[in-house]
């Protein structure tokens, strides 16, 4: 069998910073799903979003890169 498999991964971050009321959400659960990603994301209310993402090892590393960034109306601290 020439097929390979990539493995599962899992990653579950807190984002800090200007994230909330700026579409932060909507931007991650959009990109997330381009990726074939499962997950669910949520604010906290500390300001903080919380996020949760389960799906082959670089997507999982795209959509954090990704959360590290933010939209653009966003200021990711943490």
């Amino acid at each position: 069998m020439d097929e390979i498999t990539e493995t599962m991964k899992r990653a579950h971050v807190y984002i800090d910073g200007r994230v909330q009321g700026v579409g932060f959400r909507h931007f991650v659960k959009t990109r997330a799903r381009s990726l074939n990603l499962a997950g669910w994301v949520k604010n906290l209310n500390d300001g903080r979003v919380e996020a949760v993402f389960e799906g082959a090892g670089h997507n999982v590393k795209e959509i954090v890169d990704l959360c590290r960034q933010g939209p653009p109306a966003s200021r990711v601290e943490n």
